[in-house]
């Protein structure tokens, strides 16, 4: 039978990787999004079921005879299933029970950490070995190794293995280094030497897995570290805003090294009372307005659900001139397939957009009517600044914002006992409900605000702001928190210090060595 479309019971055990969902193979994601049932090898292959349908089924114990039962079951493995694995068994008790089998390869540990640890696995020295140290070694014959020697599962006896080496001809300026959590953002390397080992090793709290790295190679990761130089590696950033408005923002986050984490604040919900947005969507199909504004992604949405509600669609904007307060608000329209005519070329708000506005020409416009649909808690910057320029507003209510619940009690606890290494505010009333539901951030935790307005809101509430964007955007906002934690870390090694996240710094907080 055919592994790509089994009829009954088949098992694919899939390599999951050293520990990055990313480095997860494309057979291996196609697998999981087929997969009626998964087994976890370990609880941090979690991550990879957002592959899989909705509702798979998660299996402990006898998958083996979950599998007789029909469908097809994926067994997923860390890092690679046919390296050091203990599968065999299970591999036989599959063939013994007639049910079909696949294997899949994964990234293996062994080359991906070293690669996110800038150590190359061979160099001009073609040999590249790699042990088990779980199992009996005779470490003097791997002593005798010229090139990379990369050991698994030696953490606990790293110190004697290191004796051992040098007992074994290995001198003892021999470069190590030794890293846990490896290719995730916990990841964590010290660089030491075979004689060094227990001095450098005595207060780092390393834990499995981790690797032992051997070999002139190690000392090239100060020329090819990529991974654990990044500006934010390793950071906890609070992003308080809505799901469907932090997804950008968390991905260029991850993209700085960081591990985001997104708190809704504020609950949208639709107005209390619907008739003067049916008023409004009647008044923009037969020509009232000349203009539509945009100032929020949140208004384009309630706009674009009436318009299904009415089974209307982008078509109904022909002849209107459409404008957006910045360029989440254009994107959210040209997704829904509208191209704004107006978007503020320099601050992206209220007041930018009023700056661009053109004024009402009788001669050149027919109506002089613009329809705002915005959230019930708007400023009457845009009302006002349109009004100056002869233009006559509806301002509709086309949403409200509500204050969300509050986050889990791990949560709260970490914002006020400075588990966060910064929060990043993209408005006022971030700011407002994030104290609101869950307390102030604690005085380490680095304050990061959108604009002036977002910064006097956390002035008031008693927070020391730390980064200010250079314009009023979320993007703009993680570059800037970036760039401030490029600058600590040049900083600390300027001084010759060891980088330390802001959370790291609180007190009582676990202290690594060097």
């Amino acid at each position: 039978m055919s592994s790509d479309s089994p009829t009954s019971g088949f098992v694919a055990f899939v390599g999951a990787g050293p520990g990055d969902p990313n480095l997860l193979t494309l057979r291996a994601a196609e697998l999981l999004g087929r997969a009626d049932a998964v087994v976890l090898d370990e609880e941090a292959q979690a991550p990879l079921l957002h592959h899989c349908r909705e509702g798979v089924e998660i299996v402990e114990g006898d998958f083996v005879k979950r599998a007789k039962g029909g469908g097809l079951v994926v067994r997923l493995c860390a890092g690679d299933p046919m390296l050091f694995s203990s599968i065999i068994e299970e591999v036989a008790a599959c063939a013994a029970a007639e049910v079909d089998f696949e294997i899949v390869p994964g990234v293996p540990p062994a080359t991906a950490v070293l690669t996110y640890a800038g150590i190359p696995a061979a160099t001009s020295v073609p040999e590249f070995r790699v042990v088990d140290a779980s199992q009996e070694q005779d470490w003097a014959v791997h002593a005798a190794c010229r090139g990379t020697l990369v050991i698994y599962h030696g953490i606990d006896d790293a110190v004697a293995i290191g004796k051992a080496l040098i007992a074994g001809g290995k001198p003892d300026t021999t470069p190590v280094a030794v890293s846990s959590g490896g290719t995730t953002t916990e990841q964590y390397t010290v660089v030491s030497s075979l004689g060094r080992l227990q001095v450098d090793l005595k207060h780092a709290g390393f834990t499995e897995p981790a690797l032992i790295v051997v070999g002139e190679a190690v000392t090239l990761r100060d020329k090819l570290s990529w991974f654990e130089t990044k500006p934010l590696f390793g950071w906890r950033v609070l992003v308080p805003r809505t799901k469907e408005q932090s997804r950008s923002l968390s991905d260029q986050l991850v993209a700085y090294g960081a591990v985001p984490e997104e708190v809704p604040t504020i609950s949208v919900e639709p107005p209390r009372t619907p008739q003067q947005m049916d008023r409004a969507i009647k008044g923009l199909v037969t020509g009232r307005y000349e203009w539509v504004a945009f100032t929020s992604a949140n208004a384009v949405k309630a706009v674009r659900e009436k318009f299904e509600e009415y089974g209307l669609d982008a078509r109904a904007f022909a002849g209107l001139k459409v404008a957006a307060v910045g360029d989440a608000t254009a994107r959210a329209l040209v997704e829904f397939g509208v191209k704004p005519d107006l978007l503020p070329s320099g601050e992206q708000s209220s007041e930018g957009l009023v700056a661009e506005w053109p004024p009402y020409d009788s001669m050149l416009d027919p109506i002089n009517r613009v329809l705002l649909p915005r959230a019930d808690i708007s400023t009457d910057t845009l009302v006002a600044g349109l009004t100056e320029l002869g233009w006559e507003c509806d301002d509709v209510t086309a949403y409200r914002t509500v204050r969300a619940a509050p986050p889990p009690a791990p949560i709260r606890e970490a914002i006020k006992g400075g588990g966060f290494d910064a929060v990043l505010f993209t408005s006022s009333s971030t700011v407002r409900n994030l104290v609101g539901i869950a307390g102030k951030p604690h005085n380490v935790t680095v304050i990061a605000v959108i604009g002036p307005q977002t910064a006097k809101t956390a002035e008031e509430f008693g927070l020391r702001v730390d980064v200010m964007a250079d314009r009023p955007s979320a993007s703009a906002l993680a570059s800037a928190v970036a760039e401030y934690g490029a600058k600590q870390r040049q900083a600390a090694l300027a001084a010759g210090d060891t980088p330390r996240r802001p959370s790291q710094n609180r007190r009582g907080a676990r202290r690594r060595g060097k």
